[in-house]
């Protein structure tokens, strides 16, 4: 098969002048050992935002260089590290160009908190909710029949966590806590790569729905029904359980897309 070239081609200059007007005015000038990875950050963030469309020509070496006033070794190795998330193709005498979204490794950490910042996060993070849709009611029925003393006191310490924090954040981080321990108590090592790929993902989701006290107090209450339910091994109790709580995210997702 031959390899597939960019579609459309935008001239370096432009892009270069595209590239400028989008960062920051008041970014500070980029060092430190991760200086590759702040600059992949901040490119692949404009990939995914839609500031460099799929078959963009992006700047060269030397552009980027003055841009962000970065050595070429840092340009070389962000460029690197956004083909290996699939963003990026290169070839010789025409440079690096933005490949289709559908080549894009979308559960990659990175990829998925760019995506979460991206003006269509709210399609985005309906994504992530069908995914949990399939996912997670069965893994958290496997989850009650399989799952160890230690694994339990996970997923309860997690929801005695979501109860107690005193902030948004913390909240948070127990739920998406809460999920993935689930996930590693159902037994299916292919589950567990996913949950931490979506950790991220889940956060963005988690921040968007959680916003008032009476949103909390009820979303716990399902929680606890979910914790419940594994504790004392009910797998079709579980299953409900967590699909009465995707209802209740899929309601607040809704909510906040009509208030935005």
């Amino acid at each position: 098969m031959a390899e597939q070239r960019p579609e459309k081609l935008s001239a370096g200059s432009g892009t270069a002048e595209a590239a400028r007007a989008t960062r920051r005015l008041d970014a500070p000038r980029m060092s430190g050992p991760s200086v590759h990875m702040s600059l992949a950050e901040d490119i692949g963030l404009g990939i995914v935002r839609g500031d460099y469309p799929p078959g963009t020509i992006l700047p060269n070496e030397a552009q980027w260089t003055e841009i962000f006033n970065v050595s070429r070794t840092a340009v070389r190795e962000a460029i690197k590290i956004l083909m290996a998330k699939g963003l990026l193709a290169s070839r010789p005498k025409i440079g690096s160009w933005v490949e289709p979204k559908e080549r894009w490794n979308l559960l990659d950490r990175d990829v998925l908190s760019w995506y979460a910042h991206s003006p269509d996060r709210i399609q985005f993070l309906k994504t992530v909710q069908e995914f949990r849709h399939i996912i997670e009611p069965e893994a958290t029925a496997l989850a009650a029949i399989r799952r160890s003393e230690e694994q339990m006191a996970e997923i309860t310490e997690a929801l005695r966590d979501m109860g107690q924090a005193t902030t948004l954040q913390a909240r948070t981080q127990a739920d998406t806590r809460f999920h993935l321990a689930i996930l590693r108590a159902s037994g299916n090592d292919l589950l567990i790569p996913l949950g931490t790929l979506i950790e991220s993902a889940l956060n963005h989701l988690f921040l968007l729905v959680t916003r008032n006290d009476s949103t909390l107090v009820h979303a716990l209450r399902l929680h606890e029904n979910i914790e419940k339910s594994i504790r004392l091994q009910r797998p079709n109790a579980a299953r409900n359980a967590v699909r009465r709580l995707l209802a209740n995210t899929d309601a607040l997702i809704a909510h906040s897309e009509r208030n935005m």
